[in-house]
């Protein structure tokens, strides 16, 4: 624990809050909302690669960034000195955001009664040497698993992060905000093939949990798996198929493909392939899709976003209807809504924007091998990597990392290649089953939008699609 987790930031910066309250006033003349954002933030990151620690980084940063937004206008400045002088450039520089303004300020978001976490720094705890050493433990496991394994590169990475959000008035809201990830990436090689596996787990507490023997040679199970797997897969088909995916990570298709379109500046833009479409039937019946960011030490969860809304659950689709965008301030007020705890931003560098925390669809009735057993031609795609996603129109092109040819219903060889190709909105309403194993992933996500990266959690139970472009080389 530091100073930052008991002193307020703006008293850890020698300010009076008096005079910051002053300045913020001054910045927000004029305008319809507006914030100043305050952080402090710890962070490290430990790579052993080849044998060896290749990487070993510990970064401090703090800063304010202070906003002001009037209709669709946002005035923003930033800078990491914490200082009255610093807050009065500020506070001149967003004063251009002005015009019309009709007298009060926007309404403060509510408080939360529900704090996500404590003021404990995960950074504190192993010390230096024991995390190297378990680094190397790591290694040395994953190694004396199979002769065939060729390198091996795991990680460890934590951050700490207190945020303050002071309004017009002097309105101050706080949240702290642990995040600990651990990651093993497994190259297996047989003759002159090698593939690769990759396993990362990880979420909102301290390295405890994680980095319990069990959990981190289940880990490294799990990517040697992968690599192995891999290592016996033949080409991928192509054409247009049925489709199933494995609950849990394969989440982060929905989270590209369907999520970001109902962020609410898109909808606001009518960029978003579901503007307009609110109340109407968007996918097959049984599909419930929600954003839920007070789940407990998720990586996507928050006690208050970034404007100081608390987190809430949102339902989005609900049984095949759109009932529901994410929202930030701005856009909620613009589009005559109400926030829902969704507006999120990189760091005090960043203006805040509709961001997703934790975004899944909901379980069904199926059972999983049920599911399976139905498919007479097709893949079952267990792992994603990268994808590309078109908001505009939906369309979304992903990478499968493991996958399987289904063969009158039976799950058979591993697949090589395989990428599925189509348009989020469309393949929603050819959902034919939902199974009853609603999983989320294991803490790996990190969301990229307007040149923003953010924590966020996916999740899915096992589900078929049926009619899927499918992408190969076979």
């Amino acid at each position: 624990m530091t100073a930052a987790a008991t002193l307020s930031l703006i008293d850890n910066a020698g300010l009076e809050h008096a005079h910051v309250v002053q300045a913020l006033e001054r910045g927000l003349d004029g305008a319809d909302d507006g914030e100043l954002f305050l952080e402090y933030r710890q962070s490290e990151v430990f790579v052993f690669d080849n044998g060896r620690l290749k990487q070993a980084t510990y970064d401090t940063a703090q800063g304010f960034g202070l906003r002001a937004v009037k209709d669709e206008a946002v005035g923003y400045a930033h800078s990491s000195d914490v200082s009255q002088a610093a807050l009065a450039r500020a506070a001149e520089a967003v004063r251009a955001v002005k015009g019309g303004y009709a007298g009060q300020y926007a309404e403060p978001p509510g408080r939360t009664n529900k704090r996500l976490y404590g003021d404990d720094n995960p950074l504190a705890s192993p010390a230096f040497a024991a995390k190297v050493a378990l680094l190397e433990a790591i290694d040395a496991y994953a190694r004396g698993k199979d002769t065939r394994v060729r390198q091996v590169t795991a990680s460890l990475a934590a951050s700490w992060q207190v945020v303050e959000i002071m309004r017009a008035h002097g309105q101050i809201f706080r949240d702290v905000r642990p995040l600990v990830r651990v990651n093993v990436t497994i190259v297996a090689g047989e003759g002159d093939r090698q593939e690769s596996g990759n396993h990362g787990f990880g979420g909102r507490e301290g390295y405890d949990t994680f980095i319990s023997e069990d959990n981190w040679r289940d880990g490294v199970d799990e990517a040697l798996r992968q690599a192995l797997v891999n290592l016996q897969s033949i080409p991928a088909p192509a054409g247009e198929m049925d489709v199933v995916l494995a609950a849990g990570w394969p989440g982060v298709m929905l989270h590209e493909a369907v999520g970001h379109g109902l962020e609410g500046d898109f909808n606001r833009k009518k960029t978003s392939a579901f503007s307009g479409l609110m109340g109407q039937q968007v996918a097959a019946k049984g599909v419930t899709v929600i954003d839920d960011g007070t789940l407990a030490s998720r990586r996507g969860s928050l006690t208050i976003d970034d404007e100081g809304t608390p987190t809430a659950r949102t339902v989005l689709i609900e049984d095949g209807i759109l009932v529901g965008y994410m929202q930030d301030r701005q856009n909620a007020r613009l589009m005559r809504m109400q926030p829902t705890g969704n507006g999120r931003r990189e760091s005090y560098g960043h203006a805040p924007m509709p961001r997703m925390t934790n975004t899944c669809m909901l379980a069904g009735e199926r059972e999983p091998a049920e599911i399976i057993a139905s498919v007479k031609n097709g893949i079952y795609a267990v792992h994603f990597g990268g994808g590309q996603v078109d908001i505009t129109s939906g369309r979304y092109v992903f990478q499968c990392t493991e996958a399987y040819r289904i063969e009158n219903g039976r799950v058979g060889a591993p697949l090589k290649g395989a990428m599925l190709i189509g348009n989020g909105p469309t393949d929603l309403r050819r959902v034919s089953m939902i199974g009853n194993n609603l999983a989320l992933d294991p803490g790996i996500g990190t969301c990229g939008k307007n040149g923003q990266g953010v924590p966020v959690g996916v999740g899915q139970p096992t589900l078929r699609m049926d009619r899927i472009t499918v992408g190969g080389t076979g």
